[in-house]
């Protein structure tokens, strides 16, 4: 039978709802999903951040407005990338700048 694991963080880990919250150590952004580690980035990786964090919007594991909360971001920023990839695929995030 399955058991509710607990998670333990650091107090570096932020929330970004009740399942979902990320952990910026050194230079590396990393995202969780209850305890398991789901996805990280460089804290510099623009790209990954708003690739990432639209796909969770998309796949409905966090709102728009729990993101920008999460990360004091203006909730229009959100919804424009969330848009982006919607309308141009996650692709849109790795053109060349």
């Amino acid at each position: 039978m399955p058991q509710v694991q607990l998670p333990f963080f650091s107090e570096e880990f932020t929330p970004i709802n009740c399942d979902l919250g990320f952990q910026r150590k050194d230079q590396l952004v990393v995202y969780f999903h209850g305890s398991l580690p789901v996805f990280q980035h460089q804290a510099g990786d623009l790209a990954a951040f708003r690739r990432f964090t639209s796909q969770l919007v998309i796949n409905g594991t966090a709102s728009h407005e729990e993101i920008a909360r999460a990360f004091n971001l203006p909730l229009g920023t959100v919804k424009r990338y969330v848009d982006l990839s919607r309308r141009t695929g996650l692709k849109s995030f790795l053109a060349d700048s």
